[in-house]
């Protein structure tokens, strides 16, 4: 039996994403063994998707282990990964993580939600998971006989507000949140969690680094998430209007996550050691620009809507990275723009008609 329409395009856009020159790159993965901490999240499902593409259509052998909160939940709603043999999901509160599989040689730490709504109404078990989670995460890396490299994830937020006249966050700005308000758990959180990185680096030679994501937009990820985007596209398959709710002139810019995967494994791999690296697209798109692109791939004709005024100029938001250090580590542009990304997400999404296997919180 062929594989449903949306787990094919799934299939497709791996392949896509992995030229001869990056497949020539992760060959250290060849017959290792993956840890991803926060593995049924977005991030973690579309790496083992990549995984399950390496291993298939080019044998890498490769044996990936997930840990997560929700075993379950994940087996329900992506089968086609859950029930595969060189994949094992281990129901895991990363806070409590004592032990990593003693063949683990690679570890992507991503454990944790990237969604505001949780970070405010829980800033302390936030603030506990990423820290307390990072910090047992890598006191189990320190006793894996075999360990090759641990790929922090962090997140562009570290930096703080980005400045009107930066047109693009590079590693090295020195911004930062404001550590007196509640609503920067998360990004100090994160900050926190690469000083742990130095310093188990340090101390105990952990080979570590840290890649910073911005913002994506793809398949698995949840239309309810409270980002514009994922707001416009909810708004556009239940036939409009795609309403702008904050300011039109805000600017984001927006990763397929094909390319993500491919990235994070590249930098992963070929990063160097004590590294930070941003990861997401350096294309800058206004809200308003984008909800009319989102409009214009709809399946039904849509009007887009500005309910409330503008904000004023001086509450501009950008959040658009530099992406030069990971560019030249991976050797190649992203394989999809911004337009695909949208034509291929909202063909995802109807050819899943709410059946898909989405990513579970990690």
């Amino acid at each position: 039996m062929s594989a449903p329409e949306h787990l094919r395009l799934v299939r497709d856009d791996c392949a896509q994403a992995m030229p001869a020159a990056a497949l020539a790159q992760l060959e250290p993965l060849r017959g290792g063994h993956l840890v991803v901490t926060g593995g049924t999240g977005f991030m973690g499902t579309w790496l083992a998707e990549m995984a399950a593409h390496l291993n298939d259509d080019h044998g890498f052998g490769l044996r990936l282990t997930l840990t997560c909160t929700q075993a379950r939940q994940f087996a329900q709603h992506a089968s086609h990964l859950a029930r595969r043999p060189d994949l094992e999901v281990v129901e895991q509160d990363v806070r409590n993580l004592v032990e990593l599989p003693p063949t683990t040689g690679w570890i992507v730490h991503a454990a944790g939600t990237p969604d505001n709504r949780f970070h405010s109404s829980d800033p302390l078990r936030t603030l506990h998971v990423f820290t307390q989670g990072t910090d047992a995460v890598l006191k189990a890396a320190t006793r894996l006989p075999s360990l090759r490299r641990v790929l922090n994830v962090s997140s562009g937020l570290v930096y703080g507000p980005q400045p009107a006249e930066l047109e693009r966050i590079p590693e090295g700005f020195r911004g930062a949140a404001d550590f007196g308000s509640v609503a920067s758990a998360y990004a100090e959180a994160k900050r926190g969690g690469e000083t742990l990185c130095a310093a188990y680096r340090a101390q105990h030679r952990l080979p570590t680094l840290n890649v910073r994501p911005f913002a994506f937009v793809g398949p698995y990820q949840h239309v309810d998430r409270p980002w514009a985007i994922n707001n416009f596209l909810q708004d556009a398959l239940r036939g409009g209007p795609i309403r702008i709710l904050g300011n039109p002139a805000t600017v984001r810019s927006y990763m397929y996550p094909s390319d993500m995967a491919a990235a994070l494994l590249g930098l992963l791999v070929a990063g160097k050691t004590g590294g930070d690296y941003n990861l997401g697209s350096p294309e800058g798109i206004t809200l308003g620009d984008l909800a009319g692109r989102i409009a214009e791939h709809s399946p039904t004709r849509v009007e887009v809507t500005v309910p409330q005024a503008p904000q004023r100029p001086g509450h501009l938001s950008r959040f658009v990275p530099d992406v030069t250090l990971a560019a030249q580590v991976l050797g190649a542009r992203p394989a999809v723009d911004l337009e695909s990304a949208l034509r291929r997400t909202i063909q995802w999404m109807l050819a899943s008609q709410q059946r898909v296997p989405r990513a579970v919180p990690a």
